[in-house]
């Protein structure tokens, strides 16, 4: 036996899971409560024992992680105009895996500087003009971030022509300054890989230090990436194949937590018909989204808040001073179950199928009708998931429920809201075992062994 094991160090809860590589199985995952107020090892130590429990000591060939502990990657994107420079620096920052607490655009003003302050990102992200561009706005921003406290590192991907003067007035605050390639150096022209590779290389080197995880370093051969990116690697794995092995085409996974709700679509998005123009950035065939408000626990009062009472109140069948009362419970008590409570239970699926319905809307791309003096136009913004034939979901509150397929059908195309380009026909998969994340840093070093895996682990609906 040849095994691997892999961990995910996740903000409620450190998960692991052992493979073998000569086998091509699971061996066993297990879990148990991530403590990084503490000492983060004692989560792992307990996980590891609960595994070995089941499937008695092993020796391990490698052991990797990924980490979403403490909230993950926090970050913060600035960018010129929003539709371009923000939007091609909002991506870089996603694919990379980080959470998107905030992007702006245009020269930053005081307000927002302080704003910013406040927010305390991991990293920040800055971007503006294309290579021989707009130089002003970005040298106006490094100005103003300079005058922030605290030593957050500052990605700069922004006008080749100004980059290092805008590096060195950030360094004059004594903050880490990473230049890399400008995530737009031509219009309508996107270069993300190299920002998303710093922001990576950052968090390998600094972020896993300031949550504690160099305590576990010593257990392991490295934290590869954070936690999101894992199961954007997985999926892009599962959906294009690798070697010899093919993959099962496009597809969706539908990620649901207490926080937020992360969906990614692995898809070209072309127009599925003809006649429509495409406008905007062209799309990554590896998406990401997080959603910030549709965390069916920390986030529940802001998914209430996004989503109305009266739909969560339609799909849980309870009245609304009953989800209220939940909602407050829960939001006090994350760790609550709803193994616990039927009616909790209840709640759980309105909650969490409002989510997976209000994510996906946002992910998926939208058609409009334009009327010209030549006619109507149809107009495409994002991407055309209508032909997508596989949704995964995963999450505990997706993984756990009495009714999956009902929480992922929210993620089908409506016909009373035909401008949402969402799957119109597709089979629905679930990550019972919580493996998507491990199968993603299995990837990294055995491809063609975590997509044979996936095929055999997740289970149809």
């Amino acid at each position: 036996m040849q095994a691997v094991l892999l961990i995910d160090f996740g903000s409620t809860y450190t998960k692991v899971t052992a493979v073998d590589l000569n086998s091509e199985s699971i061996l066993g995952t297990a879990k148990a409560f991530t403590t990084v107020t503490t000492d983060i090892n004692e989560g792992l130590k307990n996980a590891v024992e609960v595994l070995h429990s089941q499937i008695g000591g092993t020796d391990y060939t490698a052991k990797f992680a990924c980490s979403s502990a403490a909230g993950g990657l926090k970050m913060v994107a600035v960018g010129l105009v929003p539709d371009l420079t923000a939007e091609a620096a909002k991506r870089a920052a996603l694919s990379a895996g980080a959470r998107v607490m905030k992007v702006y655009s245009y020269e930053l003003s005081t307000k927002e500087v302080e704003e910013i302050h406040k927010l305390k990102p991991d990293i920040l992200l800055l971007t503006g003009g294309t290579d021989g561009g707009n130089k002003n706005v970005i040298l106006h921003n490094a100005k103003m971030l300079s005058q922030i406290e605290g030593n957050f590192p500052v990605v700069v991907a922004g006008n080749k022509s100004v980059a290092e003067q805008v590096g060195d007035l950030l360094k004059q605050s004594d903050k880490e300054v990473r230049i890399c390639e400008n995530v737009m150096p031509e219009f309508n022209v996107l270069n993300i890989e190299p920002a998303r590779a710093a922001i990576r290389e950052i968090f390998l080197r600094r972020i896993i230090q300031a949550k504690g995880l160099t305590k576990v370093q010593s257990l392991i051969d490295g934290i590869l990436m954070p936690t999101p990116s894992a199961v954007l690697n997985a999926a892009h794995r599962l959906a294009a194949g690798c070697g010899n092995e093919k993959g099962i085409g496009e597809l969706m996974v539908i990620d649901v937590g207490g926080a937020t709700t992360d969906v990614h679509s692995i898809a070209g998005g072309e127009p599925a018909r003809a006649g429509v123009i495409v406008k905007g950035l062209p799309e990554p065939f590896a998406k990401r989204t997080v959603e910030g408000d549709l965390g069916v626990r920390y986030s529940a009062s802001a998914l209430i808040e996004a989503a109305g009472i009266e739909l969560v109140g339609k799909r849980s069948g309870l009245p609304a001073e009953e989800i209220m009362r939940y909602v407050n419970k829960i939001s006090e008590q994350p760790e609550i179950l709803p193994e616990q409570d039927e009616k909790l239970s209840l709640v759980d699926y309105g909650l969490t199928s409002v989510a997976v319905k209000f994510a996906v809307e946002r992910h998926a791309g939208k058609i409009e009708t334009s009327y010209t003096p030549f006619g109507v136009t149809y107009l495409q913004t994002g991407k055309d998931l209508t032909g997508i034939k596989k949704i995964i979901g995963t999450g505990g509150p997706v993984i756990n429920s009495k009714n999956p397929t009902g929480i992922l059908k929210e993620a089908m195309f409506e016909s009373t809201h035909p401008s949402i380009l969402k799957p119109q026909s597709a089979e629905f998969l679930i990550d019972k075992k919580y493996i998507l994340a491990a199968m993603g840093l299995l990837s990294e070093n055995y491809p063609e062994v975590a997509i044979r895996i996936m095929k055999k682990e997740l289970q149809v609906l």
